[in-house]
């Protein structure tokens, strides 16, 4: 490199992007995924070995796929292409393969070729690759935000080790905050700013665990006081502050603490929407709960539970609707999940409502705690040997599908508890049907404990 070059390169680095900047350089600078690159994960011990395999890194966006790659490639001395799915295809993995050739041929070295959005490749140009990952002659690194049991086809999976990769938590975001503000050669350092801690606060909401999104917002609002600094006095020193943050990336920090009372309030607020069948109210409590950085899955937890609490078998297919938006949650994330909550939520609070359920699993459970040890009724225990059906163990068992209408009169509950009732359905929705077919039930048993014999 000449001095041209030198200087050409210090000029571009100023203007990079703080999240560009601040990448870590080494396994030891990365944060989070400890799971993945701590001491003794499989990453670590295969570059410290210098046996780097073929792998896809699977996670969601800012979490350090791309920075995890070219720490490896660096670390191994190998030769690193970045590859974007998006933007390439059969024409472009040909000519990076004819590099990885001249790599290995002159310079004795290893490729290793980073796949960015693998998932997007169709199955030809993943094809491509199979053959050269299989002979070594490219060590491949796929990044996905997919998962790679659907997008990447089985022949290159099998060839690769899938690495999960966690959205970074609260700690994490934190640490890259902080890195960010004191490193004097490549992050804010040399500006000597500080950062209150509702500002702090807001950016780690919003990054939502992306590191990527953190630096940048920080980014642009430590700019802002920069210049409102060169324009009082280089002496002054003010923090940034929420107010710098909000107006940095346009979004108001709500009033909500996840682990304070604002956090029950408004989770009350939605449960008490949903009971009341107001999708509307419902609707703007998910809003705020999700807007504010609330955990999606503590919100669909409860709206589960609101399902067989306040619902039960007034609406039957309410649990899997709340089920299936967890699940849709679980595989879309932020922002396309939040929609299938939306949708359970809706139906939720239009769905007929009882809590019939809810009521007679506690009367169950207050007899339970009361008389713990009733005896099961000889005639529905099992008799496995001829000594338990000597002792009478079975005896007096009719089986259900003999009967009329497959309707035994045989009493399964304990002797004390004999016609107890438990469970009390009322006539709302889908419970109207059920009450209708206990009241038939009861009446068939009645019938046939009166018929002689």
């Amino acid at each position: 490199m000449d001095i041209f070059d030198y200087h050409a390169q210090k000029a571009a680095a100023k203007t990079m992007p703080l999240a560009e900047r601040m990448r870590p350089r080494s396994i030891d600078e990365f944060v989070g995924q400890r799971q993945a690159v701590g001491d003794g994960s499989l990453i670590r011990h295969a570059v410290e070995a210098d046996r780097v395999f073929s792998m896809i890194l699977w996670g969601p966006p800012g979490c350090g796929k791309t920075t995890l790659a070219r720490i490896i490639a660096g670390e191994t001395r190998s030769h690193f292409l970045h590859f974007s799915a998006v933007l390439s295809g059969v024409k472009e993995i040909r000519a990076v393969i004819e590099e990885a050739r001249n790599q290995q041929i002159m310079y004795r070295k290893r490729t290793i070729l980073f796949v960015d959005e693998i998932h997007r490749f169709n199955k030809a140009q993943q094809d491509a690759f199979l053959h050269h990952v299989e002979s070594g002659l490219i060590t491949l690194i796929g990044a996905t935000t997919e998962n790679p049991s659907f997008e990447v086809i089985a022949p290159l999976l099998s060839r690769c080790r899938v690495i999960t990769l966690d959205q970074l938590g609260e700690e994490d975001i934190s640490a890259i905050i902080e890195l960010a503000l004191h490193d004097a050669q490549r992050g804010l350092g040399a500006f000597e700013l500080e950062l209150d801690a509702k500002a702090r606060d807001h950016i780690i909401r919003i990054a939502d665990g992306d590191g990527r999104v953190a630096l940048n917002s920080l980014e642009v609002a430590a700019s802002l006081v920069i210049s409102k600094k060169k324009s009082k006095s280089a002496a002054i020193a003010d923090p940034i502050t929420l107010k710098d943050v909000e107006a940095a990336i346009q979004q108001k920090a709500l009033v909500y603490d996840k682990a304070g009372e604002e956090h029950y309030n408004i989770i009350s607020a939605l449960h008490k929407s949903l009971r009341g069948s107001d999708p509307d109210a419902a609707l703007y409590w998910l809003a705020r709960m999700l807007a504010a950085g609330e955990d999606p899955f503590y919100i669909a937890r409860r709206m589960v539970r609101f399902a067989s609490e306040d619902i039960g078998n007034a609406d039957p297919q309410a649990l899997g609707v709340a089920m299936n938006a967890m699940e849709a949650f679980k595989f879309l994330g932020h922002p396309e999940g939040e929609l299938a909550l939306a949708q359970a939520a809706v139906y939720l609070s239009l769905a007929a409502k009882s809590n019939a359920l809810y009521k007679g699993y506690g009367r169950v459970k207050r007899e339970v705690g009361q008389r713990p040890g009733l005896p099961v009724p000889m005639a529905i225990r099992n008799a496995p040997t001829e000594l338990m059906k000597e002792a009478g163990y079975g005896r007096g068992y009719r089986y259900a599908h003999d009967e009329d209408d497959a309707v035994s009169d045989l009493e399964c509950l304990p002797e004390e508890l004999a016609d107890a009732t438990f469970y009390r359905p009322t006539e709302h929705g889908w419970e109207a049907r059920i009450r209708e077919r206990m009241q038939e039930i009861w009446r068939l048993r009645e019938e046939r404990r009166k018929k002689p014999g």
